[in-house]
């Protein structure tokens, strides 16, 4: 792709592109009367029609027909988790029944890890990336203290390269070295800073060789790249609806678990009514003993929240109609124009790899001077960007909802401000 060389150019690259009219579904923030450049789906995505409208019904049903709701209506909430389960399913590369519907991100990791992290004898390290996000570190830390082991001692952490990267490479060489010690290997699809996108299957296959079982988080990349969790022979995975997803903020989460793991109905988990066979789940005076749903429902615990779960099915209608394979072709669009134009702007180092396999949406950026400033001038200016302190900067032109016009706005503002601030 050329690179774009002014605001007509962008203007008639979103005329001619196919997806161009989804972004009139989404509802955007305003400054002095305009739609502000919001490149922070990484982050918290946007609301759609189709989310707020599935939202409300949602409410409607509620005043309507009160605890008859479970049962009565064209989403019944007894069983309304199921269909964006089910939708899900289709965008992760799932079969149906490996994905479920609840509670939140951490929260699931929890639930999966009683399951799947079994420490016994000289096996029972859990191995994480470098500068894992900090609530998977906790969670994983808690689980070896659970075990009364020691997270100084039994937590292998790959550590980044002089780039702030931690590739693929490094992680299966590190698995190689610690194999024998191994439980379990649980890293991110898509690294919440750099944006650097990882080779799951390769990594599934090299802990499987090592004798460890494999936990994916996908926060950042569920909705972000293609994925096939179950040709990948991914063991576990987990993520939030609320970034890429655009399911709202603290939105309901999802798992997966592959269905050799599912179908076992010996395997250890905590048990809570909403993973019981919803066929029996109200026998409770003839039922003392648990006994899962099938497949990842089993991993559930409590009701979904159904405002939430309307949403997210809401907001993956839209998903369906687009197409996952057409989204990331138009997100290499994107990113790659934003990359192009970011090049030229002086004061900017791209942590991100610029291999489009090696990454999703989202560029990371480290300047040249503290971002403070930086940053809330191109907010004051109509730009949203994510800032880590002191001078990292993500920008995710999100492939449903952001525009070519997004991309110039975006780089021209940065490049404005950084020659103010010079």
């Amino acid at each position: 792709m050329t690179p774009i060389t002014d605001l007509d150019d962008a203007r008639a690259r979103d005329a001619a592109d196919p997806l161009a009219h989804v972004r009139a579904l989404f509802s955007f923030p305003r400054r002095d009367g305009v739609d502000v450049a919001y490149l922070c789906g990484h982050s918290l995505g946007l609301q759609s029609r189709p989310a707020r409208e599935a939202a409300l019904e949602s409410l409607q049903a509620w005043a309507e027909r009160g605890v008859e709701g479970h049962f009565d209506g064209p989403h019944a909430w007894y069983r309304a988790d199921e269909t964006p389960a089910a939708m899900l399913a289709t965008l992760v590369g799932a079969k149906p029944g490996e994905v479920a519907v609840a509670n939140a991100l951490t929260v699931n990791l929890h639930l999966l890890m009683a399951s799947f992290f079994r420490p016994a004898g000289r096996r029972r390290k859990i191995l994480i990336e470098g500068a894992a996000f900090p609530s998977d570190r906790y969670a994983v830390a808690a689980q070896l203290a659970w075990h009364g082991l020691d997270p100084m001692q039994d937590l292998v952490e790959v550590p980044l390269d002089e780039a702030g990267l931690v590739s693929t490479d490094a992680i299966v060489a590190a698995i190689d070295a610690h194999a024998d010690e191994l439980a379990l290997v649980l890293v991110g699809g898509v690294h919440y800073l750099s944006g650097e996108a990882l080779d799951i299957g390769r990594i599934v296959a090299t802990g499987h060789r090592a004798g460890a079982l494999v936990g994916i988080d996908l926060a950042h990349a569920a909705g972000n790249r293609v994925l096939h969790l179950h040709d990948d022979d991914v063991d576990f995975a987990a993520w939030c609806n609320y970034k890429y997803l655009n399911a709202g903020p603290g939105s309901v989460g999802a798992l997966f678990v592959h269905e050799r793991h599912a179908a076992d109905t010996d395997l250890v988990r905590l048990a809570g009514w909403w993973g019981n066979d919803p066929d029996t789940r109200f026998a409770m005076d003839e039922q003392l003993d648990f006994v899962p749903a099938s497949g990842a429902r089993g991993w559930k615990i409590s009701n979904p929240p159904i405002v939430s779960v309307a949403s997210l099915r809401g907001s993956l209608e839209v998903f369906a109609a687009a197409g996952m394979p057409a989204l990331r072709a138009r997100s290499i669009a994107l990113t790659g124009a934003l990359e192009a134009l970011l090049d030229g702007i002086p004061g900017i180092t791209q942590i991100t790899p610029r291999d489009p396999d090696r990454r999703g949406a989202m560029l990371t950026i480290r300047l040249a001077v503290p971002g403070d400033a930086v940053v809330a001038a191109l907010s004051a200016q109509g730009v949203i960007v994510d800032f880590r302190r002191p001078a990292i900067v993500r920008v995710a032109p999100a492939p449903l909802y952001n525009s070519y016009e997004d991309v110039w706005r975006v780089a021209e503002t940065l490049k404005t401000t950084l020659a103010g601030v010079g």
